[in-house]
């Protein structure tokens, strides 16, 4: 069932923005990690339909490879909602190549294009920040794990990290248009360390807030995460229709 809001019509749309220009070196595949097919689709096109699906999100950028060969022959290319970009060579490059194509909306929300199993309620909360926060937020979960800081250069244990108040950064992230665009701009300008949007928001001293999502809003980076990535869809699939 359907979880989002049915008075989404007479709240601020929401222009996401999808970085699809990575190469994706670490899966050891022929073509850009985003391209590998789960189903029917692929991943890029899951983890788009996972947020078109909202009534609040009526446009997509998507930022590509200037090589990129794949894009254009996606069924989602043909999709009215969908604009395309180059893309730079680094992440935040690519987030502020899309930014520069949004002039009408008051939020953006940016999404890996290789998350594919964003869930509708994780989506929802995240967005339900539109009409309570200044700032925006990302989604995020807690770290469960014993965490070990390296040595440098060495494959062996410096020290135990306490995992108290550390949290897996995630996406989904939404912030306000010209926040963002003020931030990441800066932060580019200044040679800050852009691992996320967020970061961007931190080097300026705001504080995004954290929205709790779930684990398996896993980031397809490596080969295993292929047929995880599958189970965990199959999996939501069956909740949908239940």
């Amino acid at each position: 069932m359907n979880t989002f809001s049915v008075a989404a019509d007479t709240l601020p749309d929401i222009v996401a923005i999808l970085p699809a220009a990575g190469i994706g070196s670490r899966m050891q595949s022929e073509c850009p990690k985003q391209y590998l097919r789960i189903g029917e689709h692929t991943i890029l096109e899951h983890s788009a339909y996972s947020l078109l699906k909202h009534p609040r999100i009526k446009r997509m950028i998507v930022v590509l490879h200037p090589q990129d060969r794949y894009f254009s022959t996606l069924p989602l290319a043909n999709d009215p909602r969908i604009s395309v970009v180059i893309g730079g060579s680094q992440r935040a490059d690519s987030v502020m190549a899309g930014l520069q194509h949004v002039d009408d909306a008051e939020w953006v929300l940016v999404h890996d294009a290789a998350r594919p199993c964003l869930h509708e309620h994780d989506l929802q909360r995240l967005i339900n920040l539109t009409s309570k926060s200044e700032v925006g937020g990302i989604l995020a979960a807690p770290v469960r794990d014993t965490m070990k800081r390296g040595v440098v250069g060495e494959p062996a244990i410096a020290h135990t990290v306490d995992r108290e108040d550390l949290w897996h950064a995630l996406t989904p992230q939404l912030f306000p248009l010209e926040l963002l665009k003020l931030c990441l701009k800066r932060a580019l300008d200044e040679n800050a360390a852009v691992t996320d949007e967020a970061s961007a928001l931190e080097f300026c001293g705001y504080h995004p807030a954290l929205v709790h999502g779930r684990s398996d809003n896993i980031k397809v980076t490596r080969p295993e995460d292929l047929a995880l990535a599958e189970f965990y869809l199959t999996y939501m699939h069956r909740e949908e229709l239940a």
